[in-house]
């Protein structure tokens, strides 16, 4: 909802600050689907083409951009997100943590 919005709620971010909440917001994405799925590489191509997909189509709502460099902010995100879930559900089965 908020990526078809020309104006999304609270004060503008700006670079690099804008690249913080893509990376922070794909980090919790990749981590939710990452305990869902139990497996942390589909949850890290999941959420790499939900971050395409809302680039491209944010390429074409007036008043918004869309950039490579926050899709390289929401893959970061949410590989690390993944990766994070992929270490707690080994931890939640008693399994050895690499």
């Amino acid at each position: 909802m908020l990526s078809s919005s020309a104006d999304t709620p609270g004060p503008p971010l700006h670079h690099p600050l804008d690249w913080g909440a893509h990376f922070l917001s794909y980090l919790a994405l990749g981590y939710a689907l990452g305990r869902a799925t139990g497996r942390p590489a589909l949850a890290w191509v999941l959420a790499a083409w939900w971050g395409a997909g809302d680039e491209i189509h944010q390429a074409f709502v007036p008043g918004r951009e869309a950039g490579i460099g926050d899709w390289w902010f929401d893959l970061a995100g949410s590989g690390l997100g993944a990766w994070l879930a992929g270490r707690a559900g080994r931890k939640g089965r008693g399994e050895r943590p690499d």
